[in-house]
């Protein structure tokens, strides 16, 4: 039993410092002896002791030690600590129990950083890649950004799994931001297939670098590898980060002839958006007109125009788009609340009053306020 007394002959930082300093000169058994002396002195370790012997105990492949750190960290309840967590989970891996580190891991409804960090690795270091790239995939979806620490890049580059597997890297670094590690893993993939390319592609053009994600669809091209809808996701989001219009509707018309993609509501609706955001509110329109006909209009490529035609007050085209909605999202009351701020904004308050009060009559819950001044 680990019992606590005040003592003038050493402080917990004093101990914590010796045991850190033979860690680091990779002497681990001294690093242990001098814990069990700090314990013998009858000083309780901290969240900063803990770490140290645990890291020291899986150097020396002992588990027995381990196990007692775990159960003293238990104890004076710091198990969940973020660093003591991400130390215990680490140790485990290393000596070979990763049952016993994924059952701690999942034990915490809220890992952090360090203990996704310590999972991966440890799933890396005896193959389980598949198991790194989901518990990656965990990470992303938790809302976490990678950090230095998570070299899910290296042991890509290390074990050389499929081709699924790097494609999944690449996707998942690109929509956290990564698109250095994305690059990275995209540039040691051998084997790229449509998917790998798409996955940089859109990655790039969703994080502002729209003309590296054009020059490598050019030169995905260039090495007969043929584009698919997420491919053209990709352009086409690159085109209209840059305000490259006209560049954008050249990719969209080649979409079904030239590149033999068919289009879906997606690249409607990023089109109509580019278009919009220009202020080329009738050729939006007229995009629009040909997804109604292709039967791709849903509600947010419908959506995307009547944003624009709100932004720039534009009736005619509203009005029609309006009485799509209503047939695509019938009872959707922001469709009347839409329209009411597209009369006002060209000054038509007269057909504002009379849609308000339509809106009255209907209940609708969102009533625009505005002034007939």
């Amino acid at each position: 039993m680990i019992a606590a007394r005040a003592t003038t002959t050493h402080s917990v930082i004093a101990w914590n410092t010796i045991i850190r300093s033979h860690v680091r000169l990779g002497d681990h058994e001294t690093a242990l002896c001098v814990y069990l002396r700090m314990i013998r002195a009858a000083h309780l370790p901290d969240s900063y002791t803990l770490p140290l012997a645990l890291k020291a105990s899986a150097a020396l492949y002992d588990s027995s030690f381990s196990r007692q750190l775990h159960s003293t960290a238990s104890k004076l309840g710091l198990a969940s600590h973020e660093f003591v967590e991400s130390a215990l989970i680490s140790s485990y891996a290393k000596l070979g129990h990763l049952h016993f580190a994924s059952q701690l891991f999942d034990e915490n409804p809220r890992p952090r950083l360090g203990s996704f960090n310590a999972l991966i690795s440890g799933f890396a270091q005896v193959g389980r890649s598949k198991d790194a790239i989901l518990t990656f995939v965990r990470l992303v979806n938790r809302g976490l950004t990678p950090d230095d620490v998570t070299m899910v890049h290296k042991w890509v580059i290390r074990l050389r799994p499929t081709t699924y597997l790097s494609n999944s890297l690449v996707d998942m670094y690109s929509k956290c931001g990564r698109t250095d590690l994305a690059w990275r893993v995209f540039d040691e993939t051998t084997n790229r297939d449509v998917s790998t390319w798409s996955a940089m592609i859109v990655g790039l053009a969703m994080h502002g670098e729209a003309a590296r994600a054009l020059e490598m669809f050019e030169e995905m091209r260039f090495r007969g590898v043929e584009p698919n809808r997420v491919t053209l996701i990709g352009v086409l989001l690159a085109c209209a980060h840059v305000g490259m219009v006209d560049e954008g509707r050249r990719h969209f018309e080649a979409m079904e002839g030239e590149y033999g993609v068919a289009r879906a509501p997606q690249h409607y609706g990023i089109l109509i958006d580019m278009y919009g955001q220009a202020g080329r509110i009738r050729e939006a329109g007229e995009v629009a007109g040909v997804a109604v006909e292709a039967g791709a209009a849903d509600a947010v490529v419908l959506g995307s125009l009547m944003g624009a035609c709100e932004k720039h007050g534009e009736v005619a085209v509203g009005e029609w788009v309006a009485a799509r909605m209503e047939e695509v999202e019938p009872g959707n009351d922001g469709i009347y609340v839409a329209m009411s701020n597209i009369y006002a904004k060209a000054g038509m308050w007269g057909e504002v009053e009379r849609l308000r009060g339509w809106m009255r009559g209907r209940r609708v819950a969102k009533v625009p306020g505005c002034s007939l001044s």
